[in-house]
């Protein structure tokens, strides 16, 4: 008998239009010749499945149930592409924990932990692994311009230190810039990092893990003309993505080697995506851990599935069927 998939998107977040993206991106490659696939939208006042004619169904809080042509079904597994609240900061995880709900990305602790960039970039660093100096705000916490230039340089990153797909970030160039930036990063979160600017290749690499398999796949490198990758070079086509990255054989293992290791050090689970950049002294820097990546056709991992000669429907296979076995 075929699982019951629920692709489980939407959230609370600008990243909402991402996350319904990347759902697209996983229905199509998951094996319909194995699994009944669904998308359920999770937002704050709508929990609801998507049926094949289009219509939305409600989602019953209590055991993630719904009903189709008038017969109650339930999921076997969630797999969660909600980039933002409350998929990827370990509340759905947490949900899923207590009602038994097998799931595709790292647990509870692990994801809030993850989706907190300045608790998890220190959290790290303390196993050795290197990353940009920082400073971190809290709401109603302020701090001058003649310190953050003179504990970070010019320039530097401002950025909500609990969202992603780049929604509120600025690279600031002018001591003048600091507090409108920070401003702008209220605004998409509760809490705001500062991080200095580190000259480099951009790279990122992924990787999978189950009980008989350990994948890390080739790096992608990243090449815009955009002052970071920002939401523009990351979706609407205004960078260059390269897969494998143009960096020595060497250094690329060595990257990989780390991705597996800070893998094993957080406890993850599923697919993850580590980001860094690489100065001009060729020793990578760690910029942060992406747990629930994104999953639209062209988006990083499935590049890098691609130029790994496997198949991004085997990859899915993998992750699902891991929890069962």
């Amino acid at each position: 008998m075929k699982r019951n998939i629920a692709i489980v998107a939407g959230g609370d977040s600008s990243e909402i239009v991402i996350s319904l993206k990347s759902a697209e991106g996983i229905f199509s490659f998951l094996d319909k010749n194995k699994y009944n696939v669904y998308i359920a939208i999770v937002k704050r006042d709508e929990w609801a499945v998507k049926l094949p004619g289009g219509e939305h169904t409600p989602i019953d809080k209590n055991d993630f149930s719904f009903r189709e042509n008038g017969e109650v079904k339930h999921f076997d597994f969630a797999y969660i592409t909600i980039h933002g609240t409350p998929g990827e900061d370990g509340r759905l995880q947490g949900y899923f924990d207590m009602i038994g709900m097998p799931y595709s990305s790292c647990g509870m602790f692990v994801s809030a932990l993850t989706f907190n960039k300045f608790a998890c970039n220190h959290y790290l660093k303390g196993f050795g692994v290197d990353i940009a100096r920082s400073i971190h705000l809290f709401k109603g916490q302020t701090v001058t311009d003649e310190e953050v230039v003179s504990r970070l340089g010019l320039p530097v990153f401002v950025k909500p230190n609990d969202g992603g797909s780049s929604f509120g970030v600025t690279k600031v160039k002018e001591a003048s810039a600091i507090q409108p930036a920070i401003a702008k990063a209220f605004g998409e979160g509760r809490e705001v990092v500062i991080e200095s600017f580190i000259e480099g290749t951009e790279v990122t690499c992924g990787c999978y893990k189950t009980a008989g398999k350990e994948v890390v796949f080739p790096l992608t490198e990243v090449v815009t003309d955009n002052e970071f990758f920002d939401f523009d070079a990351k979706y609407n086509g205004q960078v260059q993505e390269i897969t494998p990255a143009r960096i020595s054989a060497e250094l690329a293992e060595k990257i990989q080697r780390e991705t597996s290791r800070i893998y094993d050090i957080l406890g993850a689970k599923g697919l993850i995506r580590v980001d860094y950049i690489i100065p001009a002294d060729g020793e990578p820097k760690l910029l942060e851990i992406n747990t629930t990546p994104g999953m639209t056709a062209t988006s990083f991992i499935p590049q890098q599935v691609r130029a790994a000669g496997l198949d991004i429907k085997d990859v899915m296979t993998d992750i699902i069927e891991n929890e069962f076995n």
